[in-house]
Parts: structure tokens; sequence; C-alpha cells
């Protein structure tokens, strides 16, 4: 009998635990699992409950991915770092949104960035500041050509997309 009691007590513990975490942000499945292991529950019972929510729509790794990948490009992430966070969170595929954008939008997303960040001053005669901001965009994750056609950009640019 303590066993069932302790097997139910982890399942509820599981639910509980996901639920709450669900309610403040999306998460992948592979969040979740590893936030609800640092709590020592089991496998099977993580699986179980993972496998209800994800039955019931409350838990959905193509919904995380769109809602996490628009919300890293609002912060000014390029490409290449977005793909590189989901996958560090268990998503392998490529978001719809960002298959949506062009090289262009990306290449205005970097200009605006920089024109925030850097301003727009011509890079043509300081080596050390363009290769900085260079250095910058590259950890955001933009690819080469589109860091450098954003830091040859010196008008202002359109923030529609």
């Amino acid at each position: 009998m303590a066993k069932q009691e302790n097997s139910d007590d982890q399942e509820y513990k599981a639910r509980s635990v996901a639920l709450r975490l669900l309610a403040r942000r999306e998460h992948s499945r592979q969040e979740l699992t590893l936030k609800l292991r640092q709590r020592k529950l089991d496998s099977s019972v993580i699986s179980l409950v993972l496998d209800d929510y994800e039955n019931k729509g409350w838990l959905d790794d193509d919904r995380f991915s769109d809602v996490y990948s628009r919300h890293r490009i609002d912060l000014g992430y390029g490409p290449l770092r977005v793909l590189a966070d989901l996958q560090q969170r268990g998503i392998h595929r490529t978001p719809s949104c960002l298959d949506e954008l062009s090289d262009a939008d990306w290449i205005r997303n970097a200009c605006l960035l920089r024109e925030k960040r850097f301003g727009l001053r011509d890079l043509s005669s300081d080596w050390d500041e363009k290769v900085r901001q260079a250095r910058f965009f590259t950890r955001r994750g933009f690819t080469a050509s589109q860091v450098e056609r954003a830091l040859e950009t010196s008008e202002p640019i359109d923030p529609v997309i």
C-alpha cells in the first residue's frame, strides 16, 4: 500500500509542478523533463504526465518553438543563435516563423539593432570599431553576409517588417 501512495504522490507532484511551470510560460518537453528530474521524480511518471499534457494541448513543442523564436527575434538575435538555442531546448526543427523571414528581413533586423546600439556612422576608416561591432553581431547569431550588410549601412532603416 505504501508503494502505491508513493507512486500517487509522485504523479501528483509531477502534475502540479509541470502545470505550475506551464502557467508561467511555454516550455519544451525537454525543459520540463529536466526540471521534473531535478525534483527527483521517476522518469516513467514524468513521461506519463507529459504525454497526458501533450494530449490535452497544454504542452506543445511547435507552439513553444514559435513563441520562443519570436521572442528571441524581438530581443535582437539572429537566425543562427535562435536555432542553436532551440536545439539546446530539444527542438530540432525550424519553426515556421523563422522560415517566413527572408535574408533581407534579417539584414533589416541587424541594421535596426546596429542603429539602436551603436548608431549608423560610417566605419570604413575605423577598423577596430568595425571589428568590435562585427563580433557583437556574430555572437548574436547573424550570418557573415548579414553582418557585412549591416555594417555597410549608414542611413536609417524603416522598422516595418
